[in-house]
């Protein structure tokens, strides 16, 4: 019964440090501003695969994020940079529309042909990374899993091996509810609506991203007396 308890504050633990940094409701804001063109089956079945998709990405960050950024030499710093990049050049994109070549019906309904033979995919960038599992959660998620081996807490050892994978479950499935519920508020706010969040999240997403890159300039800019002592 004591064991049950731990994994239950284990899990909560978890979901309080990831959830501030995942913020579903973001993702859910920068859905509504990616799929004005989509149906709602493609919009559903776009919500189904970032979800998946943020499960794996943290579990693979938990169990061999150390290892794959050693290899490849790749820093917090670097993966903070690069995700900010990343989130910039969309917000751009949103914030800045292409303009469409014409709007006579022959033009739409090619348009409509074209869109539901080739959908675009935005489950994996942005949806999951790195608007939900960015790359805060990411090194929040690797150094976690770098601690956790001196289990300060005093877990049981069974607990330490559910309760990370439980815990990126239910913010898969948090994330998931959350963006099924865009639907419905994309039939509340109308086309005119889900323009205007698109072009606010696009400014939002380009200061995200300058400031992405302006946390990993400075940490390594941190780093730099310690190497030179």
């Amino acid at each position: 019964m004591l064991t049950i308890l731990q994994l239950f504050q284990a899990i909560g633990l978890g979901l309080v440090l990831l959830l501030p940094l995942a913020n579903p409701l973001t993702t859910v804001a920068l859905l509504l501003g990616l799929s004005s063109n989509m149906t709602n089956e493609e919009r559903n079945q776009q919500s189904l695969m970032a979800s998946v998709y943020v499960f794996f990405i943290m579990t693979v960050a938990f169990y061999a994020g150390q290892l794959v950024m050693k290899t490849f030499g790749i820093s917090i710093p670097g993966l903070r940079i690069a995700g900010g990049l990343i989130v910039a050049f969309i917000g751009f994109r949103m914030l800045f529309p292409q303009q469409t070549a014409g709007e006579a019906p022959e033009v739409e309904t090619k348009n409509k042909e074209l869109r539901k033979k080739t959908s675009a995919n935005i489950a994996f960038v942005p949806l999951a990374m790195p608007s939900t599992a960015g790359p805060g959660t990411i090194a929040m998620i690797i150094s976690t899993a770098s601690s956790i081996k001196e289990n300060s807490l005093g877990f049981a050892h069974w607990v330490l091996l559910v309760a990370p994978v439980t815990t990126f479950f239910m913010v898969s499935i948090i994330l998931w509810a959350c963006l099924r519920s865009s639907t419905g508020i994309m039939k509340l706010v109308g086309k005119s609506g889900i323009e205007a969040i698109s072009r606010l999240m696009g400014f939002l997403l380009v200061c995200m991203g300058v400031q992405f890159i302006i946390n990993g300039i400075l940490e390594i800019i941190s780093t730099f007396p310690s190497n030179a002592a």
